[in-house]
């Protein structure tokens, strides 16, 4: 969908803000870990090192600040940004509605800014359009193979995140169960990051999106579909980062199976995530040409001759 220079203004500025707002505790995060090694590796689950203090920020943080960078630089060259703006900003509004009831001013205060900011990005995106639109050229679609290979790696990644939780929940204590979606006293959890289950559900309902919208070929598959790829390398690469660390992913037979499970999940993740990425950054599929039209100056065609009745 095609949005005005001063809508597309608009919503590069408030990219621009939400990003800033996730660079600032990135950075203080930086500076209470010590070094972006030891955010790195804290982000990837692994807390047996000395820190001065709790991180804040999660892996889902450097995933929305590429987002939020790469939206504002489309906004800025692309006429055609409005499904990139609405992705943002509806990915930030489920993403971070769980920080309205998180402890910690800091992070309420946060939450309720960067709330208001997406739904900002997502009227941006729903009244921007120009006055003119239906004689604007539409965005192109993506080619078939890519679309449908993309797709079909969604889907698969929804479906291995959802089975995972339906397995969590029947092994853990109901309250337990209640506390991953809710974020209880049961879940320890950085400030600004949302409850666990809450995550893999908004996470496998990206997933799904994508993947539908890319074997439908739809017109909006690649802002969301790379959104859902980027978040899906995340959480594969945090996956695999702590097999590594722990050594797991050397034993897997070794290992119970849901444990050996959640390895595999990861790696499959990672790959598929990278996948997608590659996929989905390709050209896009030729638009349809447009039909003849009449030179300036052209004459209409003579009558015949002879004139019919009533010519």
């Amino acid at each position: 969908m095609t949005v005005t220079r001063p809508a597309r203004l608009t919503g590069a500025a408030l990219c621009a803000a939400l990003a800033l707002t996730v660079a600032v505790w990135i950075l203080q995060d930086l500076a209470v870990l010590g070094s972006p090694v030891d955010l790195a590796r804290y982000w990837a689950g692994d807390h047996r090192f000395p820190t001065r203090g709790r991180s804040a920020t999660s892996p889902l943080d450097p995933v929305l600040l590429a987002a939020y960078a790469a939206t504002a630089v489309a906004a800025l060259r692309s006429p055609h940004a409005a499904s990139a703006l609405a992705a943002a900003g509806t990915a930030t509004l489920a993403l971070r509605l769980p920080g309205l009831w998180a402890a910690g001013n800091g992070a309420l205060v946060t939450a309720l800014l960067e709330l208001a900011l997406a739904a900002g990005l997502l009227l941006t995106a729903a009244v921007g359009r120009p006055a003119d639109a239906p004689h604007e050229p539409r965005p192109a679609r993506p080619r078939t193979g890519p679309a449908v290979t993309a797709g079909i790696l969604l889907a698969a990644a929804a479906l291995l995140l959802a089975l995972g939780e339906l397995y969590r929940a029947g092994a853990l204590p109901l309250e337990a169960t209640v506390d991953r979606f809710t974020g209880g006293r049961s879940v320890v959890a950085p400030a600004l990051a949302p409850p666990p289950g809450w995550l893999s559900a908004i996470a496998a309902g990206l997933y799904g999106t994508a993947a539908v919208s890319c074997l439908l070929r739809a017109r909006h598959a690649r802002a969301f579909g790379l959104l859902a790829a980027a978040l899906l390398t995340a959480d594969g690469l945090g996956g695999v980062a702590r097999a590594v660390r722990y050594e797991t992913l050397t034993r897997l037979g070794d290992l119970a199976a849901p444990d050996a499970a959640d390895v595999l999940t990861s790696v499959f993740e990672l790959l598929a995530g990278l996948a997608v990425l590659v996929l989905l950054a390709g050209r896009d599929a030729p638009s349809a040409a447009p039909g003849p039209h009449p030179a300036a100056g052209a004459r209409p065609p003579a009558p015949p001759h002879p004139t019919p009745p009533g010519w």
